[in-house]
């Protein structure tokens, strides 16, 4: 599908990453950022700047890749925004993390202007969605799913579908994070408890990250913890927060108790009184070292 006209909105890290591997994967890409000044660089290699989410639909296929639902809300149906621009039968593909209600009204949105709405949430940072190499989850209509599915795998090292419901990738995008989350929370304390006992923590972790825990989260996340890596961030804490109120929130609709999302939460308010928000997600980690007394 190379050669394909695709907008792309929000040029945050990771829709900067997106934009990026288009452009060497040889498509024809337009993009918009609410500071303009961030999209030069994409000019400088060949695409096109947008003067606003519309015009960055106009051709038929856009990606968004936004902060939150209220971000996704204006660019989907404010002033100049996509519903009104998509032509008939184009497609809104969602990779941002959004809440499950949100995805059902932009379907709903989009049925009614006779377009299609594609959720397609991703698991990877930029350095990933720069090199291809997300994970990414999909739902939404067959036959919208099967136009877009070149384009995604552009941009991805696999591909799980989940079926036609609209909120099905959302909420499968929520629950993957919240236990990356748990994760993050779970290494700190582990973390902590070896080192306040004298125990060389990185050799315990390379040993872990190579064996029963060999996956990138606990490999890549576990080396930033201990290397106090927390800025610039990759994935910043407060946006971290912002998926775990979605979790929590998914849970109380669903009567699904869910109490270590409720912890969690309080050790983002922790980390948030500490003044740690722009750091990386990792950064809930130092939670654990500083009850525990470390350095």
């Amino acid at each position: 599908m190379s050669g394909t006209a695709i907008g792309v909105i929000g040029l945050g890290s990771m829709g900067s990453g997106i934009a990026g591997r288009l452009l060497d994967t040889g498509h024809a890409v337009t993009v918009f950022n609410r500071t303009a000044s961030v999209a030069a660089p994409f000019a400088a290699r060949g695409a096109t700047v947008a003067a606003n989410p519309a015009a960055a639909a106009a051709g038929g296929l856009v990606i968004t890749m936004v902060a939150n639902d209220a971000a996704l809300e204006q660019v989907a149906a404010g002033e100049h925004g996509i519903l009104a621009a998509l032509p008939k039968g184009g497609v809104h593909i969602s990779m941002s993390t959004i809440s499950a209600a949100l995805a059902r009204r932009l379907a709903e949105q989009h049925a009614a202007h006779g377009s299609h709405f594609v959720a397609a949430p991703v698991f990877g940072r930029g350095d990933a969605a720069a090199s291809g190499k997300m994970w990414i989850l999909t739902s939404g209509a067959a036959a919208a799913k099967a136009r877009v599915r070149p384009v995604l795998e552009a941009l991805s090292q696999g591909i799980e579908d989940l079926g036609e419901a609209p909120d099905a990738a959302p909420l499968g995008k929520i629950a993957g994070n919240f236990m990356i989350i748990s994760a993050t929370e779970a290494m700190g304390e582990a973390f902590a408890l070896l080192e306040k006992s004298g125990v060389d923590a990185r050799a315990w972790h390379a040993m872990m990250a190579r064996s029963i825990f060999g996956c990138p989260i606990y490999a890549n996340y576990g080396r930033i913890i201990l290397d106090r890596a927390f800025s610039p961030p990759g994935f910043k804490l407060s946006l971290g927060a912002k998926d775990l109120g979605l979790a929590l929130t998914a849970g109380q609709d669903a009567q699904v108790p869910m109490p270590f999302a409720s912890i969690l939460r309080d050790r983002f308010l922790t980390s948030f009184a500490q003044g740690r928000g722009e750091l990386d997600l990792t950064s809930l980690a130092l939670n654990a070292a500083n009850d525990a007394g470390l350095k």
